[in-house]
């Protein structure tokens, strides 16, 4: 990383009103680990998830060739695998618990389990946990058929593949703090899965710093109207946060800040890593927590108060999409893996390896972030206090853009605990993010007024 001596010549440079922050230095071990993935590996694992017939949640699990639980235990047996080529590091398990009728879309008394992979941290002192998932289960017209034919290639075996393929590639590297790869089960049945999840990890006070729900990723091609586009991926994000307390309702509005919610941050941070780490792949930031009349995996870490967002792929195809296989019309209907464009699954695979690697080797982020607002000034002077957990960092980064701006626009070195800034608090946004000394940044923390 350049020093921060060098870095500060910026200071002198005139803001561009236009421009997009130049990402960090670039660390080679993210760019090799990024040209490990392959787009052949995700098909052969797609295939594999197809051949048990149908995965719906409600379905078999004594059988060993179909249905959800042999499903369950193949992505298991995948993790070992990677466990075993980790020197034992990743720790894996099944994590059943049991789900009564709801009347709605459980019928009956049915155990369910997520299969993960955790990959622990090397430094004691660091409890960040990051999350990234895919659900597992798949369903046809009828969200009840759980004897149908389900393939579920894209929706959601595309996500599964690339939380296997993360887990292979990133469990043969260490990272200060803990990274959990997770195939759900139950999202179609109003993702059962992650809420049960989320709890557990509210309850258990995991310090979960961001979470990566990767739901439909792999299809390039959209209907209606029919278009093709393998070089964008969407990242959704919640703005207000969905538990948001009166107290944050408040210094929300006193800021005006509905676009710079924490998991506001991590999509931004994703599109920075994206881009560059898969060059020419555009990540396009959708400011709403995710489509109309949908849902996702996020959602849960979303209400108990975490960072999460969603990838899914820039034009879906419905007619590939929670269908009955059939014909009609000359249009072949059903989730199959023909549909899937694997290069496309292998590049939005590297956005998400690129997220979790930098954030995974970053600091933690900066704690009580203040703007002093004592004075009538044309100045922004900016404190904080070192993170409370993890590695020390070698130094800060003061981040700005304009109020109008959706991305970060200037980046200033800080080695210490302060910042004084010729550029007026009313009119920018500022963040503060920690650094470690290969160039590694934290999610930035938005500032809060002090006297």
């Amino acid at each position: 990383m350049k020093s921060f001596a060098l870095l500060a010549a910026v200071l002198a440079l005139p803001f561009a009103a236009t421009a997009q922050l130049p990402p960090p230095p670039a660390d080679t071990e993210i760019q090799k680990m990024v040209s490990e993935l392959s787009a052949g590996r995700l098909k052969d694992d797609i295939y594999k998830m197809v051949s048990f017939g149908t995965r719906h949640t409600l379905s078999d699990t004594k059988d060993k060739k179909r249905g959800i639980g042999a499903a369950r235990r193949w992505v298991e047996d995948e993790f070992r695998k990677y466990a075993k080529a980790s020197g034992g590091r990743l720790k894996v398990e099944q994590d059943t618990f049991t789900v009564k009728p709801d009347g709605r879309r459980v019928d009956v008394k049915t155990v369910m389990a997520n299969v993960m992979a955790t990959l622990p941290g090397t430094d004691p002192n660091d409890n960040r946990v990051f999350i990234v998932s895919g659900h597992l289960d798949s369903r046809v017209t009828d969200v009840m058929n759980r004897t149908a034919d389900a393939p579920g290639a894209n929706d959601d075996g595309s996500g599964v593949a690339t939380v296997m393929e993360l887990a292979r590639v990133m469990s043969t590297r260490r990272f200060p703090c803990t990274i959990v790869f997770v195939a759900v089960q139950g999202e179609e049945q109003s993702l059962i899965g992650s809420g049960y999840l989320a709890k557990k990890a509210k309850a258990l006070n995991w310090n979960v710093v961001g979470m990566l729900n990767n739901d439909i990723v792999g299809n390039s091609h959209g209907h209606d109207p029919d278009l093709h586009d393998a070089g964008r991926v969407r990242v959704f994000s919640e703005g207000v946060p969905a538990n948001e307390t009166p107290e944050q309702a408040q210094l929300r509005r006193q800021l005006s800040s509905e676009n710079d919610s924490p998991s506001r941050q991590l999509a931004r941070y994703a599109k920075q890593a994206g881009e560059q780490y898969v060059p020419g792949h555009k990540v396009e930031l959708e400011y709403r927590p995710d489509r109309f009349l949908r849902g996702g995996d996020h959602t849960p870490f979303n209400q108990q108060g975490y960072a999460a967002i969603r990838f899914s792929e820039m034009n879906e195809d419905f007619t590939h999409q929670h269908q009955d296989l059939r014909t009609e019309a000359g249009r072949q209907y059903g989730d199959l893996p023909e549909f899937v464009d694997y290069e496309y699954l292998r590049k939005n695979t590297g956005v998400n390896l690129a997220t979790l690697a930098g954030l995974a080797l970053s600091p933690a982020a900066p704690q009580n972030v203040g703007v002093l607002t004592a004075g009538l000034t044309n100045r922004t002077q900016l404190k904080w206090e070192a993170p409370a957990t993890g590695p020390k960092p070698a130094g800060y980064v003061v981040l700005m853009r304009e109020t109008s701006s959706p991305v970060w626009q200037q980046r200033f070195p800080a080695p210490g605990l302060t910042a004084d800034l010729p550029h007026s608090k009313d009119n920018y946004i500022f963040g503060v993010a920690a650094v470690d000394a290969q160039g590694h940044e934290s999610l930035p923390v938005i500032p809060r007024p002090v006297r």
